[in-house]
């Protein structure tokens, strides 16, 4: 076993320290190292990999990241240690158990790491799974390291950094440093301080003892913040021209503004100039960063700007206001206008039985900060007593879009129009979908390629609007207009698409009862661009949506009197579920925890689906089962139990059928049991039966896409497919779109879609919004249930765990 650490050193630009830590220490002359842990000198860690051993060890966890080019280095930390050596990680299982009875100290030790710059140790620490793989753990370390890149992570994608500049004057010549470095609110800094109280001691071990300060784990943390900032933002601008190319080399020298610019966006953020020169325009930029300084958060109040829109409509003049409050820091909802403030003749003014310090003067000075984020403010400045302020629609739609949150992030307090946070006060479509004229009535014909008859419609939040109504709002020339009674933003952008959508609507194009779906449950956008803000559908396609969206409930089928057992309720509703997707012909994952009976649904679901045809006008299809080898006689038996009706072949073995004889015995029969290895070998004979259902036990076993096994049982028609298993996800989402794929083709896309739109996002970055579409996507075609589930299974006594200890010989 081996516990991977990692280690943020604190050098100018930062290192990530890769090391790992394995269960058996080299061996040593014991008199050697006793004398060496005695000496203050360090020594190498006898638990630490080298460079090459712990790349191999941590190979599967890489991600494609280039770490075999990672630079090899040293760390040298103070450890916990007795007179053996340093002692162990908490999380290390060690092959010889230590001496516990001689006195710990600290003691310097050095080990050989993979020293990773800041993009690549960003990269890294987003790439790792929540989980350690078997034979691995991570340490605390590494482990606090990665909550921290998603911390970082989370800013970036806030965009919250700002571009610094840091110069150095050497006698005339000034060289100086370019930077993007991470801008915290007060929230996120009060977050960032969490997070740095959590920090374990190992993180700041190899920091000598006289440089530590009451600052320095709020300065590790922040220092790998900009760190990564820097790297990230850097990287992703030094494939852009920011500047315009020059046509005349003779052109004047590029100004401090071009060197700046251009140090930010280069792998070289240093540049030169002389140092009297360069003074004036740093102390440009360092007045500019400092409008952005955040309010005093420690106070009892502070300043809030409510912006409220035009109370009627006027074709001549449309004016918005932005009121002045003093709002309280413990109770939000507490607003004191500003009016009440400059009316008040004491340094303290009381409202509502609270009171405000000095509320003349921090209203005033908060305004004059706010200015410099929404310059409009400064025309209030001057009157005496600023109250409010008055925007066009172009001035109120530039501070929500911009100034509103970088006065948020500044520490003042906003208040906004709730239709702005509405994600349906924009430009979309709404889609209708029913049945295609003259297709087949029959429901279990359909399935989600099916085509059906769709039309799209232009909407503003909940308007529904013409061609020509469109038309005459865009002609207005305003981002924010009124639609019948609501105001709506409208971007350039959704202009463009929706001017394309007229232009594209007459186009048909065929759409399938899986394209609809998606769209349904929220993946996506429209074929031309714009977000789909509403579903219709008609017929069947209403009921077969309404109850894959779970907004219908089930109905629960009959128990099949040939059925010999019992079901419980929650079996019941698994083998109702079952039904109701095969009657729409949609494949299904049955994923309950292993114990709460997906032998005995399926068994029934076959029982019902007989049942159903009384009497029969042709015999069923036979139903092929796929299982691994183990448990094909484990099938055979529940099968006889509670099916005995059912009859049942077995094909395995070297007396098993082939070609035509094995065709005809097959469908003798009801229920085909074979196993996964047979499914690629007798592919040619399972290709030749027409079945009724495939069903997969074990269904990790065509987690593999590119294995020949599961592209042979994924050749295999039948009207209905079936999955069973307990672990749908082992390691990958990839493995969950296999088993998709298998069930329902298509539905996910294509593995290489997939895989950008849901497991980069998911795995590498930790996408909450990636991770909530999917789960709508998949929701109506998994069922899952847990036996820790107390509304599943109330007669299950609770689990009892015993650390039983073996002696090993």
């Amino acid at each position: 076993m081996i516990v991977l650490h990692g280690i943020w050193n604190r050098t100018e630009a930062g290192k990530f320290h890769l090391w790992a830590e394995a269960s058996n220490p080299a061996k040593t002359d014991s008199r050697r190292s006793t004398k060496l842990a005695g000496a203050q000198r360090p020594r190498l860690h006898p638990f630490a990999l080298m460079h090459d051993e712990m790349l191999e060890e941590v190979g599967e966890l890489l991600g494609g990241l280039p770490l075999q080019d990672a630079e090899t280095d040293t760390l040298t930390m103070r450890l916990p240690s007795t007179a053996k050596g340093p002692l162990p990680s908490p999380e290390l299982v060690l092959s010889q158990p230590m001496d516990n009875k001689q006195m710990a100290e600290f003691r310097w030790w050095y080990m050989v790491t993979a020293a990773l710059d800041a993009g690549t140790a960003l990269d890294f620490l987003l790439a790792l799974p929540d989980r350690s793989p078997m034979g691995m753990a991570f340490g605390s370390d590494l482990r606090f390291w990665i909550e921290t890149a998603r911390f970082c992570l989370e800013l970036l994608t806030r965009q919250c950094f700002v571009p610094t500049l840091h110069e150095v004057v050497q006698g005339r010549t000034a060289t100086c440093r370019a930077n993007w470095e991470i801008f915290l609110s007060p929230e996120d800094a009060e977050r960032m301080q969490q997070l740095a109280r959590q920090m374990p001691p190992i993180c700041w071990a190899c920091v000598p003892p006289e440089e530590r300060n009451v600052s320095l784990l709020q300065n590790i943390v922040q220092h790998f913040l900009n760190q990564s900032a820097d790297a990230f933002v850097r990287g992703l601008l030094s494939s852009m021209s920011l500047l315009p190319a020059r046509r005349n080399s003779r052109q004047s020298a590029i100004t401090f503004q071009e060197q700046w610019v251009r140090a930010l966006s280069s792998t070289d953020a240093t540049f030169t100039a002389p140092g009297d020169a360069i003074k004036q325009f740093s102390t440009e930029v360092h007045n500019w960063l400092n409008h952005l300084q955040t309010v005093d958060t420690g106070a009892a109040f502070r300043t809030c700007f409510r912006l409220d829109p035009p109370e009627e409509e006027d074709e001549q003049r449309m004016d918005w206001h932005i009121s002045f409050h003093l709002q309280a820091n413990d109770d939000r909802s507490l607003l004191v206008p500003a009016e009440n403030v400059w009316t008040e003749r004491s340094s303290t003014l009381t409202f509502l039985k609270r009171k405000f310090e000095n509320p003349q003067e921090r209203l005033l000075t908060d305004l004059g900060k706010a200015s410099r984020l929404f310059p409009v403010i400064e025309e209030s400045l001057k009157t005496a007593h600023p109250q409010r302020l008055e925007l066009n629609t172009e001035q109120a739609y530039a501070f929500l879009r911009e100034s509103a949150p970088l006065l948020e992030q500044s520490g003042f307090g906003v208040l906004v129009p709730p239709w702005w946070q509405k994600p349906n006060a924009r430009v979309g479509v709404k889609l209708r979908v029913k049945p295609r004229v003259g297709t087949a009535s029959n429901m279990s014909l359909m399935g989600l390629d099916s085509i059906v008859d769709y039309s799209w419609q232009i909407a503003i939040g909940d308007a529904m609007l013409s061609a020509r109504e469109f038309e005459k709002l865009v002609n207005l020339k305003q981002p924010l207009i009124k639609v019948r009674g609501q105001w709506v933003e409208l971007r350039p952008e959704q202009i463009e698409a929706a001017i394309a959508f007229f232009k594209k609507k007459q186009a048909r194009k065929d759409m399938s009862l899986g394209d609809a779906l998606r769209i349904g449950l929220g993946e996506g956008t429209a074929e031309m661009g714009l977000p789909v803000l509403d579903i219709e559908a008609d017929g069947w396609i209403q009921d077969a949506l309404g109850r894959l969206s779970q907004n219908v409930p089930l109905s629960d089928i009959e128990i099949p009197a040939t059925f010999q057992g019992k079901l419980r309720p929650y079996q019941l509703k698994g083998v109702s579920w079952l039904a109701f997707l095969k009657e729409f012909g949609f494949g299904a994952c049955l994923a309950d925890s292993m114990g709460l009976g997906k032998t005995i649904q399926l068994i029934t679901l076959l029982l019902h689906e007989r049942n159903k045809l009384n009497p029969p006008a042709t015999p069923p299809s036979p139903t092929l089962l796929i299982c691994p080898m183990s448990i094909v006689g484990n099938w055979q038996k529940e099968l006889q139990r509670f099916g005995p009706s059912l009859n049942v072949m077995i094909h395995y073995g070297p007396e098993r059928l082939s070609d035509q004889a094995f065709t005809e015995e097959a469908e003798k029969h009801d229920v085909v049991i074979t196993t996964y290895a047979l499914a690629l070998r007798d592919k040619e004979h399972l290709t030749a039966v027409e079945w009724e259902n495939i069903v997969v036990d074990e269904a990790q076993n065509i987690k593999n896409e590119t294995a020949k096994q599961t592209q042979a049982i994924k050749q295999l028609q039948a009207r209905n497919k079936i999955a069973l298993t307990g672990t749908p996800v082992e390691n990958r989402l990839s493995e969950l779109w296999s088993i998709m794929e298998f069930l329902n083709p298509q539905y996910l896309g294509p593995g290489q879609d997939f895989r950008k739109k849901f497991a980069i996002p998911i795995e590498k970055y930790h996408d909450k919004y990636s991770a909530e579409t999917l789960k709508r996507l998949i929701q109506p075609f998994v069922l899952r249930r847990l036996k820790t589930d107390k509304a599943i299974i109330q007669d299950l006594p609770d689990k009892m765990e015993m650390k039983v200890f073996c002696n090993l010989t």
